[in-house]
């Protein structure tokens, strides 16, 4: 459905209404600006992300200095048709000081993937002799183990072979028992992204991040 302009509530603002840039992909909030009518048409027009600056009072694509623009993928508007959300995809880091996102934390883990691991983390309250994630949390850490340790084999062995159905499957099979490990261990998807992500930035300030 096509975001038509003149059903949005312009009254609440001045004729400007929030826009939440949110990442297309991981689902991580990126900015807030804001925009008019022409703002929209340009963005709907042009697929990249535009707003209206309420400091020098004009309109300005994001990115138009750094290169670094928001790619649109969608545009929506909330049940009061008051406020915008952008789904995009990035063209190099959002917030001026070089960082993905405006709003300081750490990457999120994949939306679907928090909902699998609530999924997982609900097994624990059921009875093991009905569910299969329920009897592998409760069993012994070992177990665990040793699922990951069985479906990393048969990831590795797919793609050594050259199957890509068989290593989409077995990657999918790997990722899900090593959700299942750290639910074990207390641990969770985002304490991994959050190394991942400390890793990142410890490359960064290293002028030889390959020698480290």
């Amino acid at each position: 459905m096509t975001l038509v302009a003149n059903a949005l509530d312009w009254s609440k603002g001045d004729g400007l209404l929030p826009l939440i840039a949110q990442h297309a992909h991981d689902g991580r909030v990126l900015m807030l600006g804001y925009v008019n009518r022409e703002a929209i048409e340009r963005t709907l027009e042009t697929r990249r992300v535009h707003f209206w600056s309420r400091s020098t009072q004009r309109l300005w694509m994001k990115g138009e200095t750094s290169g670094h623009v928001l790619g649109l993928v969608s545009l929506a508007a909330d049940c009061d048709r008051d406020t915008l959300l952008a789904q995009v995809l990035p063209q190099g880091p959002t917030c001026h000081r070089g960082t993905p996102s405006c709003f300081d934390g750490e990457a999120p883990a994949h939306p679907w993937l928090n909902q699998l691991e609530a999924l997982i983390e609900s097994r624990k309250q059921v009875d093991p002799a009905s569910s299969y994630v329920a009897r592998l949390l409760a069993a012994a850490p070992a177990r665990r183990a040793q699922k990951v340790g069985e479906e990393g084999v048969e990831t590795a062995l797919a793609a050594a072979t050259g199957d890509l159905d068989g290593l989409c499957n077995e990657a999918a099979d790997l990722l899900f028992h090593l959700l299942v490990l750290l639910r074990g261990a207390d641990l969770r998807l985002a304490d991994v992204v959050s190394e991942l992500a400390r890793r990142h930035r410890d490359d960064q300030g290293n002028p030889n991040p390959d020698q480290r």
